[in-house]
């Protein structure tokens, strides 16, 4: 009898641990894909928004490079990171057996001084950290209060130019271009019309709003949710704020790479109509790097995705 509070305990630290992530259904399925010319494989500098950067390429067309910016080169900020992986999957197994044996009168590991002694004590208080700093970037996005912009509009300090200066992101990169408060807007239209186009499973209008590569992605997204018998729809996307991140010229292209982060109602329904991930009363929210791309004098369209970190 006594075993059955720590196999309990047990049973509910490896449910934790080999519980699969909530599912990215939005256009980009969460992912980081597209080219950004020769920026593809260099991290984009860190924003307010984005404050821990942007994850690697998982595809691109662009030929693969070494990637010193994704490890320390010049101009990014290596991240703070809660962990990922085998790591997240076992800090998640032992504050799971933490909390169940809270749950059973056992202390978070079993008793403050027992076996483990004065180190259980210190990675006692170090797992408290870890949650009291989730739970606190889970309320506020990973963002302080100063951080925050105004619904529907990028950060005023970018709108006024000020901000981080709009560079190759290295000593020796393209040169910069500045960008106007007319560029930020659009980006705010392709940020809804994508979705919009996304949840229509419209792919002439995504060919209007995006490179031909990222329709591609979009396509093969798409087509496998045909082939699951689901379909997701993103409605009532709202961008909360957003930082440029970086803004050069190069082979006479303009790129713009800028931290969104967005909030929506992202349903995913089965083919009677049924809800299967989602709820269409609640928002979620995301946020995302964008790079855009036009020709001299053009508009812009959408050429990357990239998960924030």
């Amino acid at each position: 009898m006594r075993r059955t509070p720590v196999l309990i305990s047990g049973l509910a630290a490896l449910a934790l641990a080999l519980s699969p992530g909530l599912a990215e259904a939005r256009a980009g399925d969460g992912g980081s894909f597209g080219s950004r010319g020769g920026m593809t494989y260099t991290a984009p500098p860190p924003t307010r928004t984005a404050p821990y950067s942007a994850e690697p390429m998982q595809r691109s067309m662009t030929p693969s490079a070494p990637q010193p910016g994704y490890g320390g080169g010049p101009g990014y900020q290596q991240p703070v990171r809660s962990g990922g992986g085998f790591m997240s999957g076992l800090m998640g197994g032992l504050i799971g057996a933490g909390i169940g044996g809270l749950l059973l009168g056992h202390g978070f590991l079993g008793g403050g001084m027992g076996i483990f002694g004065f180190l259980g004590m210190l990675l006692q208080l170090f797992l408290l950290f870890v949650i009291v700093r989730w739970v606190y970037r889970l309320v506020t996005g990973g963002r302080s209060p100063a951080m925050a912009a105004g619904p529907g509009m990028f950060a005023q300090r970018n709108m006024t130019g000020a901000g981080p200066v709009p560079t190759g992101g290295r000593p020796g990169g393209p040169p910069p271009i500045a960008v106007s408060p007319a560029d930020y807007q659009q980006f705010e239209q392709l940020l809804q019309g994508i979705q919009a186009a996304w949840s229509a499973h419209d792919l002439a209008g995504l060919q209007a709003m995006a490179t031909p590569e990222m329709v591609s992605y979009f396509a093969d997204q798409l087509s496998q949710q045909v082939s699951r018998g689901v379909r997701n729809t993103v409605t009532d996307v709202r961008l909360e704020s957003g930082d440029l991140s970086q803004a050069w010229t190069e082979q006479g292209r303009d790129y713009a790479t800028v931290a969104m982060r967005f909030s929506m109602i992202d349903v995913t329904r089965d083919a009677g109509g049924r809800i299967v991930d989602g709820s269409a009363g609640e928002h979620v929210t995301a946020t995302e790097i964008w790079t855009f791309v036009r020709s001299r004098g053009g508009r812009w369209i959408l050429s990357a995705i990239q998960q924030a970190r």
